[in-house]
């Protein structure tokens, strides 16, 4: 009997043993996926994971990290049931439950969503604000659509807010303290943007905008013109199945406008279309001129006045059509069309007076002016990108074609009335005879590209590419006698006028590298371009010439992620600035006799080198950056204005022996500069935010024969906005510009004030702003002056800075997506603007 009970224990333990050791049994596992954020299915980068047994969730038996992407791949032991737990900053906590057996030892989690936190304890809302800039090694970015004010706000208002970049009185944007930058649309280069942006930024809603980035460090892949980096202006990203639309409207004091944002996504189809128009009717603006020529000791010989005022009208409409095709997980095909039409018109009248001081202010000559400056710009644009990846991830293969056409037209017109002169200056007044140019350009360039990115044992990167641009400018600029009372075209001038043909082919290869281990990053690029430029003239006095440009371009960088929350970069870069054709004309503007402009063909790029350290700190209640840097420059294309007697100046037809003030360019500009900006965002309460954004520089610019200027420059932006009661937001800003330096001379500081109101309904698809802009201020004068050997100018602007408006939108149905872009496209960002000539009425539009 005793056996018997053994033998019944002993089988008992064995089954028991059996049964243990099988639940025991170890298999290996792997799990796999992405997390994204719920509206916009961005990655979300470092969120931390946690592996827990179900029903044993107070230890973890295993943690990762998802990369930058929100990819994730993790490979444990064991079998059985488990929870995966996904965090992040200001994030809600996601569970994902999984299973482990024999036939489930790989397993895709597919896309794991995760949204803004946000808990409700009791009858209080406790809201986790987005931090609404992100750092990361070559760039910063701006989050407009989390921002409350870019519903009914252009993106002119919103850039006052994004770091390194500042907005004076007169809408001049400046990226790191110049005005040397690109804008991109979307990753593609915006020409009208570029050339353009007050025109176009301050008419541009900033509603259907998800975020702008401020590219500081462009990479090798990038194009090497633009000293300051670029400005991406970023629409929407891919997301789920279903359409929406969103409504706008404007209208203030100073003009209004509308437009429409729409996005309908079936599929692997997604498209999207973007219109609007905006008009902007300025106040009356007053300039004052001031023109003194001195003698070798600093007697003033010659003062001309002129005191000229006019309003400006701009208008602006255009519209995006873009779609997006995913062919397979693979394989993805990206096409856009956009259309912009810009357009101004200036009227303006004017007075000029003459005097002699060193003779008591004897009277030499004087007259009045009437005239009218008007134009229009076109941007019309087709591209289509194919993205090709792999199996491995991070490998990019990507063919772009882009087509663009920029045909402008302008039109001056002036009368010269109530003329009166002395006998010694009669021979230079019979020169001031009615005029007026009609002007005829137009661009058409094709470019080619070809990027490929590919990683490489575990820590590396390898990214290179190719790419080619045809471009073909011509430019008319016709020259009439004026238009008679009866409106009858008068004489053709066929001496003074002009036409050419421009011709710039661009050729350019790239090669980067990349390092990222631990903490550590690091990127390394070279970038080479050729240029072929060629100028033939068809009419006029200008003479054929042809220039090419060579220009090796380095990069580096290095960052160490300190915590998933701070991170720390250094930064080398080389940037170039190849003259465009205004700087290289030899073509001599002399529609104003006393001051004449002429191109200079022997220029070359300008080379900067900059160096800069960089920090950042991204919390849910302070987030800020702060960058510290050094740049130089030792042959920067600089405009240099001298008095010369009008006979030494040759082609100006009918000299009179008078002096007047020559402008041409040089490479004589030796500039170094010391820089700081810093960002902060911070909540100290409940529904409260506080932004301050400010730049600062100094600069000592000289010609390294004698002339040099230098000083400080600092713009200060601060914002206070407040949420009440949930669907109001109260906000009040103030800007701050100190006077700035150039070679030869200063330029005034500037202050604004605005204070808007924001009312949200229908759970956020309805929005209402009012906006004061300057209330409490109607005039503002900005002056500026410069001065050289034997001459001295100021110049004084009086406008009405202050305006009122309201704006309205209205958002339908649920998708909150845009169309799928390709990781590379084409960039085209290649010549430094700017140039010409002046007009008559003191070169710059009044009131623009």
């Amino acid at each position: 009997m005793k056996i018997r009970k053994r033998i019944i224990v002993l089988a008992f333990l064995a089954v028991a043993f059996i049964s243990a050791m099988a639940q025991k049994q170890q298999f290996d596992y792997t799990i796999y996926g992405v997390v994204e954020d719920s509206i916009t299915h961005e990655g979300e980068p470092y969120a931390t994971l946690s592996i827990y047994r179900k029903g044993h969730e107070e230890k973890a038996v295993q943690m990762a990290v998802t990369d930058a992407n929100g990819k994730f791949k993790v490979t444990s032991k064991g079998e059985g049931d488990y929870v995966l737990e996904v965090k992040s900053v200001s994030r809600t906590p996601l569970r994902r439950f999984f299973t482990v057996s024999k036939q489930s030892r790989s397993q895709n989690l597919g896309t794991l969503l995760v949204s803004d936190s946000k808990t409700e304890l009791k009858g209080v809302e406790v809201v986790a604000y987005k931090p609404l800039v992100k750092a990361d090694i070559d760039k910063l970015t701006y989050s407009v659509e989390d921002d409350p004010e870019s519903q009914t706000n252009t993106v002119m208002e919103m850039l006052k807010k994004v770091p390194m970049v500042s907005v004076d009185g007169q809408d001049n944007v400046k990226v790191n303290g110049s005005t040397s930058f690109k804008v991109y649309v979307n990753g593609k280069p915006n020409n009208m943007m570029t050339k353009n942006p007050k025109e176009v930024l301050k008419s541009m809603p900033a509603m259907g905008i998800k975020k702008i980035e401020v590219i500081t460090n462009p990479g090798p892949k990038y194009d090497a013109e633009g000293v300051a980096g670029i400005l991406n202006i970023v629409t929407a990203g891919s997301g789920m199945e279903g359409y929406t639309a969103t409504f706008s409207g404007n209208g203030g004091t100073r003009g209004g406008g509308g437009g429409l944002f729409a996005t309908v996504k079936k599929g692997k189809f997604t498209m999207s279309v973007n219109y609007n128009s905006n008009f902007d009717n300025q106040g009356k603006a007053t300039k004052v001129d001031l023109q003194s020529i001195l003698d070798d000791e600093g007697n003033y010989l010659r003062t001309t006045t002129q005191d000229a005022h006019g309003k400006t009208k701009n208008q602006w409409h255009g519209g995006t059509l873009e779609a997006s095709y995913e062919i397979d997980t693979l394989r993805l095909v990206s096409a856009s069309f956009s259309m912009n039409r810009a357009s101004w018109n200036t009227p303006g009248v004017g007075s000029f007076t003459s005097v002699a001081p060193y003779l008591d202010n004897k009277f030499l000559f004087s007259h009045d002016i009437s005239g009218k400056n008007k134009g229009t710009y076109n941007d019309i644009s087709a591209g289509i990108d194919y993205q090709r990846s792999f199996k491995t991830p991070g490998r990019l293969l990507t063919f772009s074609y882009r087509l663009e056409s920029n045909p402008c037209t302008t039109l001056s017109d002036y009368r010269y009335t109530n003329l009166r002169t002395t006998a010694d200056w009669a021979d230079y007044t019979a020169l001031l005879e009615d005029v007026r140019s009609d002007g005829d350009q137009s661009t058409t360039e094709h470019t080619f590209q070809l990027d490929f990115t590919t990683p490489f044992a575990k820590y590396h990167t390898i990214e290179t590419g190719a790419k080619y641009i045809l471009r073909q400018n011509k430019a008319l600029d016709d020259r009439y006698s004026a238009l008679s009372e009866s409106g009858k075209e008068q004489e053709y001038d066929t001496e003074n006028s002009s036409h050419y043909k421009h011709r710039n082919d661009i050729l350019a290869a790239y090669l980067g590298y990349g390092l990222s281990v631990d903490k550590w990053s690091a990127r390394l690029g070279l970038r080479y371009e050729h240029t072929f430029q060629k100028v033939e003239y068809l009419l006029g006095r200008g003479s054929d010439f042809s220039k090419d440009f060579d220009d090796l371009v380095p990069s580096a960088k290095i960052g160490y992620k300190i915590s998933d929350t701070q991170n720390l970069s250094f930064n080398y870069k080389m940037r170039i600035s190849r003259p465009g054709i205004w700087y290289l004309n030899p073509y001599l503007s002399d529609t104003n006799r006393e001051q004449l402009t002429q191109g200079n063909p022997n220029l070359e790029s300008e080379k900067n080198h900059s160096f800069d350290l960089q920090f950042g700190s991204f919390a849910q209640k302070l987030s800020y950056n702060i960058s510290v840097g050094y740049n130089f420059t030792d042959n920067s294309i600089q405009s240099f204005q001298k008095i010369v007697t009008d006979n030494e100046v040759a082609g100006l037809q009918n000299p009179t022996g008078k002096q007047v003030l020559y402008t041409t360019y040089y490479n004589m500009g030796k500039t170094q500069s010391a820089t700081f900006s810093g960002y902060a965002s911070w909540s100290p309460f409940t529904n409260t935010r506080l932004v301050a954004n400010t730049w600062g520089g100094y600069s000592h610019f000289s010609d390294g024969q004698g002339l040099k200027n230098h000083g400080w420059n600092i713009s200060v932006y601060a914002q206070l906005q407040q949420t009440i009661a949930k669907t109001w937001t109260a906000s009040a800003s103030v800007f701050k510009m100190t006077p700035g330096v150039n070679l030869q001379g200063k330029t005034m500081g500037y202050f604004s004030h605005t204070l808007s109101l924001q009312k949200s309904m229908l759970n956020d698809r309805l929005n209402i702003t009012f906006t004061a802009d300057n209330p409490f201020r109607k005039y503002y004068h900005i002056k500026s002056n410069s001065s050289g050997k034997n001459f001295a100018t100021s110049s004084s602007i009086k406008f009405i800075p202050q305006s009122f408006s309201i704006g309205v939108s209205y958002r339908i149905g649920k998708l909150q997506s845009g169309v799928k872009k390709t990781e590379r496209t084409i960039t085209n960002d290649d010549l430094k603007s700017g140039g010409g000539g002046g007009g008559k009425l003191g070169g710059d539009n009044v009131g623009s």
